[in-house]
């Protein structure tokens, strides 16, 4: 990586259109993205496979142990918009860099934690440093990226987020059989580590952007002028929603097949994660699909989707809950590459603010909405979590069709404009 320029021959944005997709510099920056999805994804929800086994190890139940997870989605929210801010002066790739090192050396410490409390300590500190990473990524990408090429392109690094989510999980579940829970950690750790050596010898430098100086007033506005466009502030509640009945669920379904009436072993529940991969297919497939015939269209099938499959895991039957959460996580990734491509879109400017808010709702509803479904868990029992999460995609569904009306509207408008004497 040869870092940042303020500056080049010709005014940033001026001559340069953006990588293109099939350009090595495009297919350096999705390679570098893609890396950083997967660094990012695979530190944060790492300890989700292990989530039983920590229950067990500190005597504690679901609605407490899904703070592992919770402490570092709820610190990275509330640190997104402050990284943001940092890359506007310092820079996207140094960011980047900084916060995905100093996460990787917090992953590489938090297994030695001899009680849960100094695990869930390190777990916060751990989003805060990752916060970095996506808080800078999609705007990072909004500037270098060819308009006709986002979408692809934002498909490509949640394909990464989707993967380093599945190796997190993997890693540490199947580690379980072999070796204890502190050893399974230190072994994702490792991974996100290389990924984060990828990142910094791929990510190309900017080509667009021109540093400022970011003062707290103006961040103010430039978040107040976001939340005051109706779109984008569906937007950001959209992803509040529904990465909170996703994590919900993946907090949760290990609880569910290591029980009655499936009682599976840790390494074959563990397996589960690999229904990521629906989520690598997806998002791309989606990326593709909005760029196409539309973003409302392609986010209004994906809610659907991720609600039939919902529905499924109400099953007794082994069967027919793998194939819902098979439905349910690539229903969710797809929704998630839309919606996130589409911010990059409406925010014309100030993107990394934009960002920021849809990345705080989306990691918030991660914490916020993750935990309650423990609560819920612990007191009603699958089913209880399940129709929890029902009613946070009911709502989401409603949110899309509204974003998908509302942007046909506009589309209608446009065409007949001219025709008007």
């Amino acid at each position: 990586m040869t870092g940042e320029h303020a500056a080049s021959s010709v005014t940033p944005g001026e001559m340069f259109p953006g990588y293109r997709r099939g350009s090595a510099g495009y297919r350096s920056l999705t390679l570098a993205l893609f890396a950083a999805g997967m660094t990012t994804f695979a530190a944060m929800y790492a300890p989700q496979a292990v989530l039983p086994e920590l229950a067990t190890a500190f005597g504690i139940d679901a609605g407490v142990v899904t703070l592992a997870v919770s402490a570092t989605t709820g610190l990275l929210a509330l640190a997104i918009i402050p990284a943001s801010v940092l890359s506007e002066r310092f820079g996207r790739t140094p960011v980047m860099t900084v916060s995905a090192v100093s996460s990787a050396v917090l992953g590489l410490l938090i297994p030695l934690s001899p009680r849960f409390e100094l695990l869930v300590l390190g777990r916060a500190l751990q989003g805060i440093a990752l916060a970095g990473v996506p808080a800078v990524a999609m705007a990072y990408l909004a500037e270098e990226v060819d308009h006709g090429s986002i979408g692809a392109a934002m498909g490509r690094y949640i394909a990464g987020t989707t993967l380093g989510g599945l190796s997190g999980r993997l890693i540490t579940g199947l580690a379980l059989d072999v070796m204890h829970w502190r050893w399974a950690l230190e072994v994702a750790a490792v991974v996100a580590l290389g990924f984060t050596l990828i990142f910094i010898r791929s990510a190309p430098p900017s080509r667009r952007f021109v540093p400022s100086r970011i003062a707290p007033l103006t961040v103010a506005r430039n978040v107040l002028g976001h939340l005051r466009n109706p779109a984008l502030a569906a937007l950001f509640f959209l992803a509040f929603l529904l990465m909170g009945g996703f994590v919900s669920i993946y907090n949760l379904v290990g609880f569910r097949l290591l029980g009655a009436p499936f009682g599976l072993p840790q390494a074959v529940v563990s397996l589960v994660f690999c229904f990521y991969l629906a989520g690598t297919v997806t998002s791309a497939t989606a990326g593709r699909l909005a760029d196409r015939f539309g973003r409302g269209q392609v986010l209004v099938v994906a809610v659907a989707v991720t609600g039939i499959g919902l529905i499924g895991l109400l099953s007794g039957t082994l069967a027919v809950l793998l194939t819902g959460m098979l439905l349910f996580t690539g229903g969710f990734f797809a929704a998630h590459a839309v919606a996130s491509g589409w911010v990059g879109q409406r925010a014309t400017e100030h993107r990394a603010e934009a960002s920021s808010l849809y990345l705080f709702g989306y990691y918030l509803g991660s914490a916020v909405l993750g935990s309650g479904a423990g609560v819920v868990f612990a007191a009603a029992g699958w089913g209880g979590a399940v129709g929890y999460v029902g009613g946070l995609l009911l709502v989401a569904g409603l949110i899309a069709i509204i974003l998908w009306r509302s942007a046909a509207g506009k589309t209608v408008r446009a065409v007949r404009k001219p025709e008007q004497p």
